[in-house]
């Protein structure tokens, strides 16, 4: 599969059940509904999929199970950064043996590295798989700062690092740096579930990756952009703002995607695992009355 990827690349959730197991149907279902709303690409184990509240033993069944189900329709990057080198070497490792297409890969943030511990990182995983590296660049989750220049070293002299996922506030002059920086070398994505997507890609950006709920819609708006229909995209982006917004909130707006998904059909529950908190009651009516108001938007426009 070619590696010159760009579009939408949905960070896929992960479907629980009441006991906070992995739904597996949900999960398959989740990953065709994507698909079938013609996304680009998609994402496993990051934050929206809440990686962090799954166990290595999970993620190694959950990796060819889903990678097998997608059945090369669309690349599938699998996260695999981890706080050690070594162990960050031999997921990737295992990834690339199960299929994935790419790797999105966040930096080692325990023990805050140095600039050359961090390029000795990202160097010893991509000197060991020969599919494409991702940088995640996310140092409100990280508190790791990765320069446009450190990119650009990294693109020259690391075989398969090509892209990097820029979720670095403010994102729109870090996409601009890192364009000056790097050239055509790193294919820039933007993250932080598409917030600034359409000023990244007036900036150089490539594509997003946000959560799983809103893909209709995304992927409108990567048409119509791509299509050259600036204003129409601008129009449907900003109608679905407020929802993308309140989805943004650390730690709970995998809730609303799970509510949204589940509302839809898609998945049977809405369980996230602790500390990934749940939408109150009064949260929900909150989400309620977004859903209402973007629906009357639309109709507005439709009339």
């Amino acid at each position: 599969m070619s590696d010159s990827y760009k579009g939408i690349f949905p960070i896929a959730i992960t479907p629980f059940d009441a006991q906070y197991e992995i739904d597996d149907h949900s999960q398959l279902a989740l990953i065709n509904y994507l698909i079938d709303c013609g996304v680009h690409g998609i994402a496993i184990f990051g934050n929206a999929s809440e990686g962090y509240a799954l166990s290595e033993s999970e993620k190694a069944r959950l990796m060819p199970l889903i990678i097998n189900e997608v059945h090369g329709r669309v690349p599938v990057f699998v996260s695999t950064g981890h706080t050690g080198t070594h162990v960050a070497v031999q997921i990737s490792k295992a990834a690339e043996a199960a299929g994935a297409d790419g790797l999105m890969i966040l930096p080692p943030y325990f023990l805050k590295p140095s600039a050359e511990d961090l390029f000795g990182y990202y160097k010893a995983i991509s000197d060991t798989v020969s599919i494409p590296i991702m940088i995640q660049d996310a140092p409100l989750l990280t508190g790791v700062n990765i320069g446009a220049a450190q990119m650009a070293r990294m693109a020259k002299e690391c075989a398969n690092v090509r892209y990097t996922k820029v979720e670095a506030p403010p994102t729109t002059i870090k996409v601009t740096e890192v364009k000056q920086a790097c050239g055509d070398t790193l294919t820039i994505f933007g993250g932080l579930n598409g917030h600034f997507f359409l000023e990244e890609l007036q900036r150089g950006a490539r594509g997003t990756m946000p959560g799983s709920d809103l893909m209709p819609m995304f992927v409108n708006i990567w048409n119509l952009y791509e299509a050259g229909q600036h204003q129409e995209a601008r129009a449907e982006f900003n109608r679905h703002l407020p929802l993308i917004r309140y989805e943004l909130q650390p730690g709970l707006g995998v809730s609303a995607m799970k509510h949204n998904l589940k509302a839809a059909g898609i998945i049977k529950h809405i369980a996230v695992r602790p500390p990934t908190r749940s939408l109150d009651g009064i949260a929900l009516e909150e989400l309620q009355q977004i859903l209402m108001d973007t629906a009357a938007s639309r109709a507005r426009q439709l009339t």
